[in-house]
Order: structure tokens, then sequence, then C-alpha cells
């Protein structure tokens, strides 16, 4: 049985425990209403009120995650990519809840000191709240660029602040790094209560943000994102030589990387950082497991071509490459990871239910290329609000790809470093090393004008980290939305008419191209718009504060 108390389930249980109280925090006044002077005096009010900041952060959901991207091809085109997307009235992207957190966070900052207890202490909860902060902030600017930046609790007599104007985009980055900064100097390195952050979060938490900026600034904003490189680097290298943490293995390179993500128990796992448990009667989650299966999700045939050879070669190099007249010989001599990500033949898809064809034409997926990463074939975790399987929040697999293309962009990524990250992600899946002096330029890259390094980190990176929302993120700090344009983003595998014959059910309804490719959309194609690196201010926000204006570029 799991211990009850862990990440995200902290805020169920204490609130739950305090409730019994009389003057229990639930049964208290609202936000609004909470004073310093009623609240804030012990330690133990101030992680009643840091408790609800858990709720907040980013869980590895893999049923949805990367449709805005060019690695999947759903059912239903994304509206985005198809620019069809409209600006909203209202908030459908988490405008307003970013705005409520941050308020949150600025009522702790305003009220905390009055707590009659250490510095040292009430230090901890402060770095906690600047962890949240600096999220909130980082994932409003990828999303909108320029936002309003406020570090002050707002009531109704702060409309000056209330209804002020955008701050820039790297001025909000830079106070973002000095939160985190901050709160890796109070986070202890082993808190005193399970599940709460540590220094090693919060260093998690500056490697991604930082990695970002840094490429967003070179790529995107065509200035200098050294400064953000080198943190992002520093960041990376303090988790990898606490030697907490290393690639989770138990030597089978077919199924380590699968079995990653069906894990009940990842507490103890040396790859979790920081993670989301479950446990059953408890704390289960509602169909997870079910909606993998039935998603009508698939990658796409430019996400599946991405996948090496065993040789360590691209398919338009390597000898080994049996080439896609099916998915069975798309699969020859390729990385084990492709197993481990797409239903292929002899997946146990439920309970003893194997595939033999890939299951195109049903509504578990819509290009051939079904996703499993994440999907068992547990009857229990079919079931509804049954499943128990614990999601990533920070993985150190990440934190390692993150130190590789960080210090390949500072021009300092030595062979000792691709064998210390590349290559420790290899060795699980049985891949050949990553060598500088044997790299050879893909004939269909995505980024020829960057070096050849550079170019197979960031293959890498698609691989390991497929399905878990990192890719459309990644084409934005790289300013790559126009790789939408490929036509192969749009297909699936390859249906010949000898294959289509050798389905028992009705396949008449899937669409191919004139090669034969699983066409999941009327539209043969689509066009990259510029505007689309961000999403629109909600018209209802821009109408309260005119001060917003402009609206973000082409909308």
């Amino acid at each position: 049985m799991k211990k009850l108390i862990d990440i995200l389930f902290i805020a169920v249980v204490m609130c739950v425990v305090s409730s019994c109280r009389k003057d229990s925090f639930l049964d208290r006044q609202p936000l609004s209403a909470v004073t310093p002077q009623t609240f804030f005096n012990t330690e133990g009010d101030l992680q009643i009120y840091c408790n609800q900041y858990y709720a907040w952060l980013p869980v590895q959901y893999l049923v949805s995650a990367d449709l805005q991207s060019d690695d999947k091809a759903p059912q239903s085109l994304n509206t985005m990519l198809a620019g069809t997307y409209t600006v909203p009235q209202k908030d459908p992207d988490n405008y307003d809840s970013a705005y409520a957190h941050i308020r949150a966070v600025n009522f702790f900052m305003m009220s905390y000191q009055k707590a009659n207890i250490s510095d040292s202490i009430k230090n901890i909860y402060v770095g906690e709240s600047l962890f949240f902060r600096a999220m909130q902030y980082f994932n409003l600017v990828k999303t909108y660029s320029d936002v309003q930046y406020i570090t002050r609790y707002l009531t109704d007599t702060s409309k000056s602040l209330l209804y002020g104007s955008k701050t820039p985009h790297q001025q909000i980055m830079d106070s973002v790094l000095t939160d985190l900064n901050t709160a890796i100097s109070y986070l202890p390195l082993s808190p005193s209560q399970d599940g709460r952050l540590s220094k090693y979060q919060a260093l998690a938490l500056k490697a991604r943000v930082a990695l970002w900026e840094g490429t967003y600034r070179k790529y995107y904003a065509g200035t200098d994102g050294t400064t953000y490189l080198q943190a992002a680097t520093d960041a990376a290298e303090q988790l990898m030589n606490s030697k907490n943490y290393s690639i989770y293995s138990t030597g089978n390179p077919q199924s380590d990387y699968y079995n990653l993500f069906i894990q009940d128990e990842l507490k103890g796992n040396p790859e979790a950082i920081m993670s989301m448990r479950f446990m059953a009667s408890a704390n289960t989650y509602n169909n997870v497991d079910r909606q993998l299966g039935e998603s009508g999700d698939g990658y796409s045939k430019d996400f599946v071509r991405s996948y090496l050879c065993t040789d360590g070669l691209p398919t338009g190099l390597s000898p080994l490459y049996k080439g896609d007249d099916s998915l069975g010989m798309e699969i020859i001599n390729r990385d084990p990871r492709i197993k481990q990500t797409i239903a292929t033949r002899g997946f146990n898809f439920l309970n003893g239910d194997l595939i033999t064809l890939p299951r195109v034409g049903t509504n578990v997926t819509s290009t051939g290329y079904q996703p499993i990463k994440g999907r068992s074939s547990s009857i229990s975790a079919w079931n509804a609000n049954n499943s128990t399987f614990d999601f990533f929040i920070f993985r150190y697999a990440e934190t390692l790809l993150i130190e590789a293309e960080a210090r390949a962009e500072l021009g300092t990524c030595t062979q000792d470093v691709l064998d210390n990250t590349i290559n420790k992600l290899r060795d699980r899946a049985g891949m050949p090393h990553m060598t500088l002096g044997a790299l050879q330029r893909d004939p269909q890259s995505h980024f020829p004008n960057v070096p050849v390094l550079i170019d197979e980190i960031r293959r890498e990176r698609r691989i390991e980290l497929a399905t878990e929302g990192f890719r459309f993120d990644d084409l934005h700090r790289w300013k790559a939305g126009t790789l939408i344009n490929n036509n192969e983003t749009m297909l699936g595998m390859k249906l010949l008419p000898a294959m289509r014959a050798q389905y028992t059910y009705d396949v008449s309804n899937v669409r191919v191209n004139s090669d034969y490719y699983v066409q999941p959309y009327a539209i043969p194609s689509r066009t990259w718009n510029d505007k689309m690196y961000l999403l629109p201010i909600p018209l209802q926000q821009m109408n309260l504060n005119p001060n917003l204006a402009p609206q973000n570029t082409g909308w």
C-alpha cells in the first residue's frame, strides 16, 4: 500500500485533516477575506496555505499531449495548425487561472512575515511560493509573450496596477529566473514532509525554463541567449552531480522504456525527480488508460520517420532500413523505442487481445501509428476510476537532454558530455552511442542550418520525450513552426491494397493519398502562419483592460 501523502495528494490530505478541526482552513473565509491578522501565525498556517500550489504542477498527461505539433495527426484536425482558430471571447487556455494563482502567491508574499517562526522556516515557504509564481509566468510568456507582470497583491484600490500595461517578454523572464534562483537558495535538499518541493525540483524547473528562454532568444528573438543557456547547464549539472537520479533500466532494452510509464509506484524510481502518485481506493484517476486506447490519436509519418536504425543512422542513410510498405517492415532494425511507443504486431492491447494489424479505421488511432506510451493491457486500469499508474512531473531524462542541448548551443559539448547525457538514454534503449566524430547529416534533416550535433540532439529529444507535451514549445523556441508545412505531418502509415485486403473489418472509409499513405483529413496540406506561435489574449480581458493592447500580432 502506498503512503498516503505525496505530490498533489498533499493538498487533498492536508485540507481533509485540517477540516476536522473547528478552526480549519477550509472553514475560514475565502482568500479575499483572509487577513494576516487572522492567519499566517504559525508554520502550520504557512504550510496549509501553500498546499494549494501543488495542484498547479505540470503533470505528464499522455492522452492529449503534443496534438498541436508535427508529432501527431489526431482524428480531429487541430484548429490552430489548420488556421481556423479564432480569438476567444473568454478564457479557454488558463489566462485567468494563471493570474488567480499569481494573486494567491502575492497574497502570501504580503502576509507571511508575521508568522512567529524563524526566518529559515519562513523562507522554505517563500521558496515554494516563488517556484510556483515563476512557473505561472513562464507558462504565460510561452503562450502570450508580453503580459502584465504583477508582484504585489492587488485589491480593488490597486486599479493603476490591476489595469496596467504589458511588460516585455524578456523582462518578465529575467524576473522568473530571479524568482527561481531565490527559490533554489531557500528550499531544502530534503523536505521535512514527503512530497513537498526540494531544491532539486526547483533546479529541474530552472533547467527547463532557462533552456527554453536561451534558445528562444537565439533563434526566435535573434538576441544573445548565452546567460540563459549557461543557467540551464548549471542547473542540470547540479542535479546530475547530486547523484540522486539516474535513468531507469532493468537491462531489457526491448521493454524498459515502455514499462517506465506504466508503473504503479514511481517513488524510489531513480528517474523520478518529482512524480504524482495514485493509490487504490484513495486517489485514482479517471479513465486515462482507457482514453489512451480510445482517443482517436495517431503519430504522424514525419514523427515515425525520425527514429534511427539500429546502426545509429537515419533511414535516409542506413542500409538496414527496410522501407515502409507496411508497419511491420517499417519497424525492422529501428530504435527499440519505436515498438514501445507505437502499437505493433504482438502488442497486448487489452488482457490478451493482441495486435495483428494496425487498428486503423477504428476509434483507437487516426493514422495506424497508435500511441501506447503510458497504455497498459490491464483490465483494472481500463476500468473507470481504477487506474493507479503514477505520472511524472519532472523526469531525469529531460534534465540530461537539457544538459546536452545547452552545452551544444554553447559550443562546449564534448564526448564526455554526450556519454553522460544522450548515451545514457541510448544505453537503456540498446542503441549505439552518439559519437562526435561519426555524426552524419540526415539527408531529410529538418534543421539543415544548425550544426549536425544540435540537429541530432533535437532528434533524440523528440524521440525520448514523445507525447510528454514538449514538442510545440520546442518548435516555438527554435522558430520552427514551418515544419508543419511538411505533408508527412498530416499522414499516417502506408496502407497498400494488399494490406487493406487483410482486414476482417470494414476499412473502406480509411482515406489514403496517391502514394497509399493514410490521410486522416480531407485537406491534403496546411500552411504555417507565425501568429500561431502565440495565442491571442481573450477579448474579455482586452475589453476589461484596454492597456493590454495591442493584441498579439496577426490576431
